[in-house]
């Protein structure tokens, strides 16, 4: 069974936010490879670079391909949120050896925008040209659609450590009916490796109500887990350590 494991994170965030999951599976004998996604090394702090608006989903691919290629065999690929559907088209390329998607965000063809989804973006929406636009969650609404079963103290931690995150990347995921090059297709018959789908019952980015649109795009190879008393970031809220040992099971199951 490979050993190698590729941690792909979502929007706003960076390798900072696998740090739990590292730990967990170097402990148990994972190499762990935790990329960053192309204009997100810049301190929070910071202006986002100029070209990150139009970034889209194809260059975190492309990126993402460059570090996967060098590697001897086929790694296990794990994403969180956006990370997710970048493991999914990762997988599509023949690049994985399994996938498992925490909270992930969904391919071209699933309709994601609940209302939940809508409030969760509202701020970024509500700003014209916003599809070519960095963009970054309020404190009020990245604790209402992905940290509010964190404490107080660690929501407000965790959202001061977000960057900005491309428009483009986005709109491709949200609005991909209107994205002519479709960066978010996934073609499910290309994926011929185990995979599993965690959503959260409390999630409100990624509502589990569409991860189980994604979990029937991939019912010839997916094993679905919805979880109660989990919301979006699974990777750290209370309780992540049985989610990654649901996860590390799994694996040695599969493989």
């Amino acid at each position: 069974m490979t050993r190698t494991m590729v941690m792909i994170h979502g929007m706003w965030c960076g390798p900072w936010c696998w740090g739990n999951y590292r730990d967990f599976f170097e402990q148990r004998g994972y190499s762990c490879i935790v990329p960053v996604l192309r204009h997100h090394t810049v301190d929070p702090e910071a202006e986002p670079e100029p070209a990150l608006g139009t970034t889209s989903l194809l260059d975190y691919l492309a990126d993402l391909e460059g570090e996967i290629e060098p590697l001897e065999e086929a790694p296990i690929i794990v994403g969180h949120s956006m990370g997710g559907l970048l493991a999914q088209m990762l997988g599509s390329h023949g690049r994985a050896r399994a996938l498992v998607l925490l909270t992930s965000a969904s391919p071209a063809g699933i309709n994601a925008l609940t209302p939940s989804v809508i409030r969760s973006f509202w701020s970024t929406l509500t700003r014209w040209g916003f599809w070519r636009r960095p963009h970054r969650p309020t404190l009020g609404e990245a604790v209402y659609s992905m940290l509010h079963l964190l404490p107080e103290e660690e929501q407000r931690a965790t959202h001061a450590r977000f960057v900005f995150e491309s428009g483009r990347a986005a709109s491709e995921i949200g609005f991909w009916a209107f994205d002519s090059r479709k960066a978010a297709r996934v073609d499910a018959a290309r994926i011929t490796c185990p995979m599993l789908i965690v959503a959260g019952q409390e999630d409100r980015v990624t509502p589990a109500s569409v991860a189980r649109k994604v979990a029937k795009k991939y019912a010839a190879v997916a094993t679905y887990r919805e979880l109660p008393g989990h919301a979006h970031w699974v990777i750290a809220e209370p309780g992540w350590e049985d989610v990654a040992g649901l996860v590390g099971d799994w694996l040695e199951r599969v493989l």
